[in-house]
């Protein structure tokens, strides 16, 4: 089991019901759900064994939770107070978050229950303040979902028993020190308001005020000190205390007031639309997808392989992208794009620039006329985008979801490592990528590398895309070396190889069969090149990530040449030779290359334990991507 919700109760027949009611509706469902009762004399008790809870004694909050803990079969543990409710997703995205950055305690940010401003503004603050004191003083505004590791809190003796008030910011501190904290940032959970309403606004902030003022002081607070009851006070919020956000609240409601008129129109229209949408038999996924290279069209003929069934999608891209998938595919549109140029295997950012002028006012006709006018036509559910810089254009103007699935965007989710002395490039990367695509819902993100994922950003991280046909292969290994460039600029480097005469290589992407000495060029034929991938004894290619990936799941050692001021590439190479799989040189030469296959035994034994993965992940993640984001369109 992966995880053990641990819930302290006594009298909560109001509440209680609310949050096993959200727990119950999770997408996550591989859990348990521990009660401990401080002997309720309501339904309580009669509620927690209708959602078939496990029951235990509890007693004062910290009791309560130590007690769960005891028979928690979980490999996490979560404690949550009983007047909380979960939002959609929470569990799933709780995890995720929690393993992808290693953590060994964390909490989550809180969202109140409640429509009142002044709520909003308590709990805001709350949350700014906790992850503003998370790497100097790891700190709870109360158990508003804290999640730790079984282990971790074993070792720890869990929460003290003796503490009247704070247990939870004290159980937080003492396990931060063993193991990561992080205040979470991808899940906020309902938090009740009804301890703002009982005692009001300035004793809350009193009572808290003064007890984090403790904690950082290195005192603990008793409940005595600040008047603090279990079984919750009574006083009431003032006309005094809310004067100045009533005055604020009015303001803004003048202004609010002529937005109103003008948005119903607008609103009246999409309900049509929105109604139209419900009458489908299927959703329809407009697939937009960068015409440069082959990488984005390879990854996307595989995912689309594995939706059209379940829904109407429609193909939109560029070059050669263009081609390939509507070579596979129905319903392919062709529209503008942009290409790098690349002279002697280095990005030539002014003849880039230049063709992209040249080519911009017939980019953005065929664009209208092919993706506009059909997401005009044919309303679409969503739109899914492999960097394709038209699908977030479109997405702003048509107000419809946007998602986005490629791997560059790791430059600008993850906290990457990389050359230092490619800082500038790393820059300039990073601004282009972010006006390609803008603020979509998600970024999934493939990649043969997992660095964390910078805070604030909504992104997941899944194994590479592989081709049907590569998954399929069993690697063998014969005495050829297959060598595969993406530009025709490249054959310079290629020609180098010609020294080594006691090897043999197999050279892809230049668009013609012939024979020059010891390299033994190929067309492309997806057949012959599955062959010989599979049977290669090591692999030399640029900085792409679809190669590089398909020859990783080969275990084949990779000499990697990225091409120079392709900040993309580089990383990509980089990361090759960081994980043991091979090397990467920024330039090519035959006395590299020799050094490189002496060393195959050594990048042979690091890609053997690389571990088999298949696409199923990443497909299952899209769906429901697609589906939770049309809810909403």
């Amino acid at each position: 089991m992966i995880l053990s919700i641990i819930i302290p109760t006594y009298n909560e027949e109001e509440y209680l019901p609310i949050l096993l009611e959200s727990i119950k509706k999770q997408s996550f469902t591989d859990y348990e759900v521990i009660i401990a009762d401080a002997n309720s004399t309501d339904k309580t008790l009669e509620i927690a064994e209708e959602y078939g809870c496990i029951v235990v004694d509890g007693g004062l909050p910290a009791v309560g939770r130590n007690n769960g803990a005891k028979i928690a079969q979980g490999k996490y543990l979560m404690f949550l107070d009983s007047d909380l409710e979960l939002t959609d997703d929470y569990l799933r995205d709780v995890l995720y978050e929690f393993r992808m950055e290693h953590l060994g305690i964390a909490i989550t940010q809180m969202l109140p229950l409640s429509n009142k401003v002044e709520d909003k503004l308590f709990h805001d603050f709350a949350n700014y303040f906790m992850i503003g004191v998370e790497k100097i003083k790891p700190h709870g505004a109360g158990c508003y979902g804290i999640i730790a590791k079984k282990e971790l809190h074993d070792a720890c003796n869990g929460f003290d028993e003796s503490l009247t008030y704070g247990e939870d910011t004290d159980y937080i501190e003492r396990l931060a020190k063993k193991e990561n904290f992080k205040v979470l940032r991808n899940a906020k959970i309902g938090v009740s308001t009804r301890r703002l309403e009982e005692e009001g606004i300035t004793t809350l902030i009193k009572q808290y005020g003064k007890s984090t003022v403790n904690d950082f002081l290195g005192k603990r607070t008793n409940a005595n000190e600040i008047d603090y009851n279990f079984d919750h006070g009574r006083e009431k919020i003032t006309e005094s205390s809310l004067s100045r956000l009533e005055k604020n609240v009015e303001r803004i409601n003048k202004i609010k007031g002529g937005y109103d008129e003008s948005i119903q129109k607008i609103n009246e229209g999409r309900a049509t639309i929105k109604s139209n949408r419900r009458k489908r038999d299927k959703k329809i996924v407009f697939y937009c997808v960068c015409g440069e290279g082959m990488g984005h069209a390879i990854r996307t003929g595989v995912i689309v392989d594995r939706i059209k069934d379940k829904y109407d999608v429609y193909l939109f891209s560029s070059d050669r992208a263009y081609e390939y998938l509507n070579s596979k595919f129905d319903n392919v549109y062709e529209i503008g794009g942009f290409n790098t140029v690349y002279i002697n295997n280095k990005v030539n950012n002014l003849k880039t620039l230049s063709n992209a002028l040249k080519r911009n006012p017939t980019n953005i006709k065929v664009g209208y006329e092919n993706l506009y006018k059909k997401a005009r036509q044919l309303h679409p559910d969503v739109i899914v985008t492999d960097f394709e810089i038209y699908a977030t254009m479109l997405s702003k103007i048509r107000d419809i979801p946007l998602i986005s699935l490629d791997n560059i965007h790791m430059i600008t989710q993850t906290k990457i490592d990389y050359p230092k002395d490619h800082y500038i490039e790393m820059i300039k990367a990073k601004g282009v990528i972010k006006t390609y695509v803008v603020k979509p819902k998600i970024h999934i993100l493939t990649s043969f590398f997992y660095p964390k994922i910078r805070a604030g950003k909504h992104a997941v991280i899944y194994p590479p895309i592989i081709r049907e046909d590569i998954l399929k292969l069993t690697p063998s290994k014969e005495d050829h070396i297959i060598v595969y460039q993406t530009s025709r600029e490249s054959e310079k480097l290629v020609q180098k190889l010609k020294a080594l005469k006691g090897e043999k290589f197999i050279v892809y992407g230049f668009n013609k069969d012939e024979v020059d000495g010891n390299l033994h060029y190929k067309k492309f034929n997806e057949d012959e090149f599955y062959e010989d991938i599979a049977s290669s004894k090591a692999v030399i290619c640029n900085g792409g990530f679809t190669f590089i990936s398909e020859a990783i799941h080969l275990k084949k050692p990779i000499y990697s040449v990225p091409a120079i001021g392709n900040f993309e590439q580089t990383l990509n190479g980089f990361y090759v030779q960081k994980l043991g799989y091979g090397e990467y040189h920024e330039v090519m030469s035959a006395q590299r290359v020799s050094d490189f296959l002496k060393r195959l035994p050594k990048y042979q034994k690091k890609l053997d334990k690389v571990k088999k993965t298949n696409n199923d992940g990443i497909v299952n993640e899209l769906i429901y991507r697609i589906e939770k984001y049309s809810k909403l369109n």
